[in-house]
């Protein structure tokens, strides 16, 4: 029978591999989940007749949600067996995807948009409180880097055949496929986590009164460097999320991209992200975590003014010029997501490093929400069918990163690991 195991990790390499695999998978349904509703959103905009703002409430909803549950996940996670907690919440978000899939109509759908944030959105906390108990820090950005492969794998993989299945068998086909696939992770994990529980056994957290779970919730907002780490997470998911959920239904409504088409474009994206996560984790270790952060924001400003800049011409755009810009969009972006968690695992003491992880997971859900509300508000469809402003959206989220090239500087880890204490 397996026992609990020590920080930093004592598994062998081949264990350690295998743990941090099933952790990009379990993030890769959690990543698909929330991405598939971007190319999805022509699909969904004409079946519930609903405008640009309105889908992006259905994506705001999630992320408001995932925001709210990760706040409340930070006065427990610290307080159980992390695998019980990954399989327990698992579960529950593959009921909400089976939700989204039977939704009858556009209500239904956001009420199970915001089921699946209240789940979703605390699983990348749990995942990367794992990678914190298992992995040494100076290894943790390239344990990082595979499990953020997840992403990659969701835009190489789960988005393509999500279009696909939509485009052939209608929206609702990519939420069923998630079940699937998502049971079929589930059943792995039960089978392959170790149990965690070191962090009772170093802390007693188990043991802590549950009428100190407020007053520790606030206890991790008094904190300096805690608040200068959460504020480069908003300003991060924000300036991104302005751009993100758009893409499509511009490539569709101004260049004249068909909607099936849409699965190759996130397929190169994801297959150049692929290969270049693992590579940035390894460098944000040996270069430092700053150092490769502020590289690709510097890099990603360029795609993210081109992506909102592509003019509309006659005749439309060839697919394949879109096929080879996508990639320059999905590297730059996720090469700065890569430091900036590793980054985000060294700033916690030891002893509250889950609920320091859910408390941000929930901040970059609040920024994911907030980036997509107001990157909604001011576009605007014409009766062809165009959408405008699409623009300023490239230019807010081009300042803000450059705004987290130099707030990065001001992230630094908790100096003598002080303890947390109730407010007086």
């Amino acid at each position: 029978m397996m026992t609990s195991l020590p920080y930093p990790g004592e598994l062998a390499p081949a264990r350690e591999r295998l743990v941090l695999w099933l952790l990009a998978l379990t993030q890769f349904t959690v990543i698909m989940d929330f991405m598939v509703m971007m190319p999805l959103s022509p699909q969904l905009m004409a079946a519930f007749s609903i405008s640009p703002a309105q889908f992006s409430s259905a994506v705001s909803a999630y992320a408001w949600c995932a925001g709210l549950s990760g706040l409340l996940a930070a006065t427990y996670i610290d307080r159980f067996d992390r695998k019980r907690m990954l399989l327990a919440v698992f579960l529950l978000f593959n009921l909400s995807n089976l939700a989204c899939a039977l939704a009858p109509n556009f209500h239904v759908l956001v009420l199970s948009r915001a089921f699946a944030g209240l789940t979703g959105g605390v699983l990348g906390a749990i995942g990367m409180a794992i990678i914190g108990d298992l992995i040494a820090p100076q290894r943790r950005g390239y344990a990082t880097g595979i499990v953020m492969t997840s992403f990659s794998m969701a835009a190489i993989l789960g988005v393509p055949l999500g279009v696909g299945l939509a485009a052939r068998f209608g929206w609702q086909s990519p939420f069923y496929l998630l079940v699937v696939v998502s049971m079929a992770i589930w059943c792995l994990a039960a089978f392959v986590l170790p149990p965690l529980t070191a962090h009772l056994d170093r802390n007693g957290n188990g043991n802590a009164p549950p009428a100190r779970a407020l007053p520790e919730l606030l206890a991790l907002f008094r904190v300096p460097e805690h608040l200068r780490a959460f504020l480069l997470t908003f300003v991060t998911m924000l300036n991104a999320m302005l751009v993100i959920p758009f893409i499509s239904p511009v490539l569709v409504g101004n260049l004249g991209v068909q909607p099936g088409d849409i699965m190759w474009i996130y397929l190169a994206g994801g297959i150049a992200a692929f290969f270049s996560s693992r590579f940035v984790g390894s460098w944000s270790d040996r270069a430092g975590r700053h150092k490769v952060f502020r590289i690709f924001v510097l890099l990603s400003v360029a795609p993210i003014l081109a992506i909102t800049h592509l003019p509309d011409v006659s005749p439309h755009w060839p697919l394949l010029a879109l096929v080879c810009l996508f990639p320059f969009f999905m590297v730059a972006m996720n090469g700065r997501n890569v430091p900036l968690q590793a980054l985000m695992t060294t700033v916690p003491d030891a002893r509250r490093r889950g609920a320091f992880l859910s408390a941000n997971a929930a901040v970059q859900q609040i920024g994911t929400g907030l980036g997509a509300l107001l990157g909604g508000l001011w576009l605007h469809t014409d009766a062809a069918g165009h959408i405008s402003g699409y623009g300023l959206n490239g230019w807010l989220a081009a300042g803000l990163s450059l705004f987290t090239w130099w707030w990065v500087g001001q992230v630094r880890a908790v100096p003598a690991a002080p303890a947390l204490r109730s407010p007086a």
